[in-house]
């Protein structure tokens, strides 16, 4: 079936759609992605798509907002790469700025923090059907199933860092994964003139406000932020769960800025809004500025945050994109990708997993076992309301096929009703 190439109108209010709709973090959003790019609107072939992703996960930053930065760079150059990047970022920060004002004000809202319980438990089989429609994508053959279930193992049993889990799928799949390469011809020329050129340019975008910052005098938690949050967009390996434990080290103990519990509070918030998980940064930039200056301050930090925190991904994408279908022509590198989609199957799973305790109970204990370390639940604490609407998200979603939409807006109201029981 030959691909459709739509107007930049048509795009920009299907990337406006997908931004509103990408609850539940980068399984689901990436699930979303696919099946309006994908099955709905063949903008992008299984194969792009998929090419595509394992192009992403290598990079530093949201893997999610990266792929559709590419998608629409892919149907409309750079400024469509802007237009799907920026609508996917969009509405999750314009939510997070305001339920962080809000936080500030009362230090949490009851009524809010319900809704948000039950879009949590919607979230979780959200999650769980886009782990069962990447799985049946990526996995072919016992080695996958293999590469997946050694991935899942290594980052949950003794969390092994995603780039080596990455390194070690790639050589199990280039030694026993045979892939037919396919060579795709695409439009835009890959020249060493314009990756120079790309990459200069970018990189002038990101680092010159910081320069300003810095020439200007302006506030010094600005400034700190600003450093602070460009050297996590290198670091970011493996998406935003891979450095969530070091950023929440350093933001908590090491610079003071967030108490422990507020911490978590800003986890809960990116959890649970649209975008990528990686907006907690923009939570966190908000109340360090806010504490230090009030609201205005606040302001400045969240915009810092957004800026350091994103203008770093175009710029991996729009440098890297253009070799994307050279290097799948690769017959052996088409295979080490195949071995990086079986593992990003089971690091999928981890986060599900990871997610679904957090969601459902309230105390986690750490248990060791020779070398290996995992979490299990107090089964005492066991969070009945947001179990009752998962198996109600179940039905809805896995048996009724209900739109996404409709679920998120029935268990948000579900979990304000069940909070007065």
């Amino acid at each position: 079936m030959n691909q459709i190439s739509p107007s930049v109108i048509e795009s920009t209010r299907q990337w406006a759609r997908i931004g509103i709709l990408s609850f539940g973090g980068p399984a689901a959003q990436i699930a979303l992605m696919h099946k309006v790019v994908v099955q709905e609107k063949n903008w992008l072939s299984e194969k792009q798509f998929l090419n595509a992703l394992n192009f992403c996960m290598l990079l530093p930053g949201p893997e999610a907002m990266q792929l559709a930065t590419y998608a629409g760079w892919r149907m409309h150059g750079t400024i469509g790469g802007l237009i799907a990047g920026g609508l996917f970022v969009l509405p999750g920060a314009l939510v997070i700025l305001l339920l962080a004002s809000l936080y500030t004000i009362f230090g949490g809202v009851p009524l809010v923090e319900a809704a948000f319980l039950g879009i949590k438990a919607a979230v979780l089989i959200i999650v769980l059907e886009a782990l069962l429609k990447v799985s049946k994508r990526a996995l072919k053959g016992s080695i996958s199933y293999a590469i997946a279930l050694l991935a899942f193992i290594g980052i949950f049993f003794f969390a092994i860092p995603y780039p080596l889990i990455v390194l070690a799928a790639a050589l199990v799949g280039t030694l026993w994964l045979r892939q037919e390469a396919e060579l795709e011809t695409i439009n835009n020329s890959a020249s060493p003139t314009s990756l120079v050129r790309t990459v200069l340019v970018w990189l002038l975008i990101w680092w010159m406000p910081i320069a300003l910052l810095w020439v200007s005098n302006a506030d010094e938690i600005l400034f700190q932020i600003a450093l602070f949050f460009s050297k996590l967009a290198v670091v970011t390996f493996g998406g935003a769960y891979a450095v969530l434990a070091y950023m929440a080290q350093d933001v908590v103990q090491a610079k003071g800025w967030l108490a422990p519990n507020e911490m978590v509070d800003g986890l809960g918030l990116a959890e649970t809004t649209p975008g990528p998980l990686i907006l907690v940064t923009e939570f966190v930039g908000f109340l360090a500025a806010e504490k230090a200056g009030g609201f205005w301050l606040g302001l400045a930090g969240a915009i810092t945050t957004l800026w350091v925190t994103f203008i770093p991904c175009f710029l991996w994408i729009f440098a890297g994109a253009p070799f994307i279908d050279r290097l799948s022509a690769n017959s052996k590198l088409a295979a080490a990708l195949s071995g990086i989609t079986a593992a990003i199957v089971g690091v999928i799973l981890n986060l599900s997993i990871w997610f679904a305790l957090n969601v459902l109970f309230k105390t986690l204990n750490t248990q060791t076992l020779g070398p290996a370390q995992f979490l299990l639940p107090d089964w005492l604490t066991l969070e009945w309301r947001a179990f009752a609407l998962a198996l109600l998200s179940a039905v809805l979603i896995l048996r009724l096929k209900w739109n996404i939409v409709s679920v998120l807006i029935l268990c948000a109201l579900g979990g304000i009703a069940l909070s007065y029981v």
